[in-house]
């Protein structure tokens, strides 16, 4: 065995002084570096946990005060839901017609609405609900659509096929409402001062809204039914209908009187550029003195008759 065998030999083994502690000291170092990275991850994960769980909690229990704000916005101040209680999902309160942002007439419905907003399908289901107005509960299902957003009013339960349509027929919805709550958004409501009753029905309406503007489909009948005023020494007016009909690019509206002694007749639309209606009130000659005052009230006067015109 050469000498330089021997000197192999012995190096083999032979390592720096610090080496092996070195060693350790690094390895040790990238497990600490890789454990604070996955602290680091944990710590976002968890707070991106807790943002959307707040969120969440956030929706689902959002309080009834932010859909009566919403409702106030959307309608100018007219509609109100004052006392709102329980949340934007499920709640309930009082409605009261105004008119307008200082405007000093008011008029609430007897009882509270109440509300129940829940998902179907890709869409929302409303449904309203009041003793004093609404005999079955009244549904409105929001659908988005590629482009644009569908809304349709249906009954809230579940009705039998009418024998006078085909299969899925649906005769409409119901409401009904006192018609002195119309008193509450001002002129001229508020110096008529109605009674009676005010009945909505329709038939498969629905609205689209695309492109920022509105069409409506379907039809739907107002009626102003045994309504009498305090301008006037009649005990009752009449019974009334308003229909509406929807057409591509706008709402056509007729007028026309059921029974009573006061007349009332006309038509119009309502489409981007506002709404117009032309019509006319008579009384017969016998009533005509005690309907002087009302005839000067909601038209202009011509002879015998007074002129209605909108728009």
């Amino acid at each position: 065995m050469s000498w330089l065998d021997s000197f192999k030999r012995g190096t083999a083994g032979w390592k720096p002084k610090g080496f092996e502690a070195t060693s350790r000291w690094l390895e040790s170092t990238l497990e600490t570096v890789k454990w604070e990275k996955m602290r680091q991850a944990g710590r976002r994960w968890g707070t991106w946990g807790a943002v959307l769980g707040a969120l969440l909690g956030l929706l689902m229990f959002a309080p009834a005060s932010w859909l009566a704000n919403a409702v106030s916005a959307r309608t100018g101040g007219r509609l109100i839901l004052a006392e709102a209680q329980g949340t934007v999902w499920s709640g309930d309160a009082v409605a009261v017609l105004t008119g307008g942002p200082g405007s000093r007439d008011a008029r609430a419905l007897p009882g509270r609405l109440g509300w129940h907003l829940r998902l179907q399908g890709l869409g929302l289901r409303l449904e309203l609900t009041q003793d004093c107005c609404l005999p079955e509960p009244l549904a409105l299902v929001v659908r988005p659509r590629w482009g644009k957003v569908q809304a349709e009013l249906l009954n809230g339960r579940a009705s039998p096929p009418a024998a006078s349509g085909p299969p899925g027929f649906d005769p409409g919805v119901q409401g009904q409402w006192p018609a002195g709550w119309l008193s509450g958004l001002g002129t001229p409501w508020n110096t008529l001062e109605l009674t009676g009753t005010l009945r909505l029905r329709t038939q498969g309406l629905r609205l689209e809204w695309a492109q920022g503007k509105l069409a409506v489909e379907g039809h739907a009948d107002i009626y102003f039914q045994d309504v009498a005023s305090r301008v006037t020494t009649l005990d009752r007016l009449g019974t009334y209908r308003l229909s509406l009909d929807g057409m591509p690019g706008q709402v056509m509206l007729s007028l026309a009187t059921e029974n009573g002694a006061l007349q009332l007749s006309g038509s119009g639309s309502v489409g981007p550029a506002g709404a117009r209606f032309r019509g006319e009130a008579t009384a017969s000659e016998a009533e005509r003195g005690a309907l002087g005052n009302l005839l000067n009230i909601i038209g202009r006067r011509e002879g015998d008759r007074s002129v209605i015109s909108i728009g």
